[in-house]
């Protein structure tokens, strides 16, 4: 075993009251991927900066290797002094290191150095930092929600960067996929101690279970011993005096363990609040089309929302998934075609940037509108505190400034107003941003069982495979031309389909390049020598339109038997056979549109 290059040991942190740390460790050896999971406010963030030596702790252990690199990614970054995102990355280089895996890393992540950091994005600023920290390739990168308002394309290369790294890891992140596919091992923080499993993330919900299993049982034992030692001290035959004191010493301590367990923290609970029944159509929009300057954002695109659907919308960012969803709500007018919104909609919004929060606001006053100290759920009037425990809030915190809460408390906070209002339509942008893996697993469960209507914007994978029953995605991954596609199923689902439509382009494309005649270019040289077209070509010329006109109308066929959201639940194998015809059906027209021109253009010339 090599030695460790960094190692926390017995850390302990406290800002009064419960310590946050107490026996926390930490060790990390040369390429080692460590995540480092647990429930929001348990104090993974605190543990990291401890590592990245910008905390100090009260007491313990602090050790990192002399001659070992740390670069830690900080939530806010500070530009102050520098012009540029190149300067602001290059600044994190050391002497010998390669200025050109700066420029490297920022145009993988979507920046082109240039931009002014005065005038970045949270997602911006985001991308810039983490190119900051893995430029140098330092020995220990400490990485706190890299994800965070990346897109999903920018995760899955940021997955496989990580992977292929030799610097030792350790990160926090709400996204189970991206855990299990970059970490080796896994320490959970839990009530202000540390645990490691030697094995990556998607080993730890299992073994997290075991270890609640087993302290539990350990706890039912206690209390069985405590009551036979009741027991005896009240009934049993009185022995030698001396004897007696340290069995009712040992009874004292024993009470004082089982009282002052501390148990796993609780879980959410909660659920939306019953509202009306919506109409069975929801939302239909018809050949919606919206451009800002000469880009094109949404090409004309149709669909219809029918009450109980679950919809996904995924893309890169910049690709329109906010405008679209705006368009979609009504929020925003489309420049051509129309949306129609259905009966008896109340519509509850989570929005991404958290602007409904006001920061001097308390979480209390915020909760209520500032009607004293009860709201309305599902028709029965709770009190805010009570109501706040369910979201894992404590009652002291009611008086609480809103801006003294974390990313994950906010999302918490902003969870507890939407359930607490009547909805049947749910919009979601970006809703498991800085949640924990529990209040995900809840935040799964209501969307899953919500009797109404979901649509939502999400870059985590896990979460929309688990929810959604159909997804919509841009028409062009890598580049968006404002065409989208509904896909039925999960993100996963929609990537199986791309790429058997792929598959099949690729059949057909060789299958046209073996069987295309050889004596094309001879018969057109043949015309061009006569001066007019051959009997063959006149007739394509006549008959191409027609044959388009054919192909266009099979194609809509077929659209529209696949823009039933239950085909691909119901039918897979249809559903695949319909997407493979229709990419046939579309390469056969662009090559007739192409002969057609051809042939046009060679009469033309020798007509003139």
């Amino acid at each position: 075993m090599a030695p460790p290059i960094l190692k926390l040991d017995d850390i302990f942190l406290s800002f009064g009251g419960t310590p946050l740390l107490a026996g926390a460790a930490l060790q990390v050896e040369p390429g080692d991927k460590i995540c480092l999971v647990g429930r929001n406010g348990s104090g993974k963030s605190t543990l990291l900066k401890i590592a990245a030596g910008l905390v100090e702790a009260q007491s313990g252990e602090v050790f990192r290797h002399p001659s070992s690199t740390v670069r830690y990614l900080e939530q806010a970054p500070d530009f102050a002094g520098f012009n540029t995102v190149q300067a602001y990355a290059e600044a994190g280089l050391g002497p010998g290191d390669d200025h050109y895996r700066v420029t490297y890393l920022l145009s993988h992540l979507g920046l082109t150095g240039e931009e002014d950091p005065k005038n970045l994005s949270g997602g911006e600023a985001r991308r810039a930092a983490l190119a900051r920290v893995l430029a140098p390739e330092p020995d220990i990168l400490l990485l706190d929600e890299p994800t965070n308002h990346l897109d999903l394309p920018t995760i899955e290369w940021l997955e496989g960067e990580l992977q292929k790294s030799r610097s030792a890891l350790v990160l926090i992140s709400h996204d189970r996929r991206f855990l299990e596919k970059v970490s080796t091992a896994t320490v959970w923080l839990d009530r202000g101690t540390s645990r490691r499993l030697d094995r990556g993330f998607a080993h730890f919900e299992a073994w997290r279970d075991q270890v609640l299993e087993a302290e539990e049982l350990e706890q039912h034992k206690l209390g069985k011993a405590i009551e036979r030692e009741e027991h005896w001290l009240r009934y049993g035959v009185t022995a030698r005096r001396k004897r007696n004191m340290r069995r009712l010493g040992e009874l004292q301590t024993m009470r004082s363990q089982y009282r002052g367990h501390k148990g796993p923290q609780g879980t959410v609970q909660a659920t939306v609040s019953d509202a009306q029944e919506s109409g069975k159509l929801v939302i239909e929009a018809d050949k919606i089309t919206k451009t800002f300057g000469d880009r094109p954002i949404v090409a004309p695109f149709s669909i219809r929302v029918h009450r109980g659907d679950c919809i996904g919308l995924v893309g890169p960012n910049g690709a329109g998934k906010t405008t679209l969803l705006k368009m979609l709500t009504g929020q925003i007018a489309p420049d051509s075609g129309t949306v129609k919104l259905g009966t008896n909609l109340e519509i509850a919004t989570l929005d991404q940037k958290r602007e409904d929060l006001n920061p001097e606001e308390t979480l209390a006053h915020y909760l209520t509108d500032g009607r004293g100290e009860n709201l309305l759920v599902n028709g029965e009037q709770r009190h805010v505190t009570g109501y706040m425990k369910e979201f894992l809030f404590q009652p002291e915190q009611a008086r609480t400034p809103i801006r003294n809460l974390s990313g994950g408390e906010r999302a918490r906070l902003m969870l507890a107003r939407i359930m607490s209002r009547p909805a049947n339509l749910l919009i979601l942008d970006e809703p498991t941003n800085d949640l924990d893996i529990e209040t995900l697993d809840l935040l799964q469960e209501i969307v899953a069982g919500f009797p109404g209507t979901v649509i939502l914007v999400s870059h985590d994978r896990d979460f929309l495979d688990r929810t959604v029953t159909s997804t919509i995605a841009p028409a062009v991954p890598d580049a968006p031309d404002g065409r989208w596609i509904e896909y039925a199923g999960g993100y996963s689902d929609m990537l199986a389909q791309r790429k058997g439509a792929v598959e099949e382009r690729k059949k057909a494309e060789k299958a046209a390049e073996r069987s295309k005649p050889q004596e094309a270019a001879a018969s057109s040289d043949t015309a061009k020598g006569k001066g007019k077209l051959s009997y063959k070509q006149k007739f394509a010329l006549d008959n191409l339109p027609k044959e388009m006109a054919k192909a266009e109308a099979e194609i809509t066929k077929r659209e529209e038997r696949m823009a039933d959201p239950s085909l691909f639940t119901k039918d897979p194998t249809t559903f695949n056979r319909l997407a493979a015809e229709m990419e046939k059906l579309r390469d056969s027209l662009t090559k007739m549109e192409e002969e057609w021109l051809e042939l046009e253009m060679l009469r033309e010339e020798l007509e003139g």
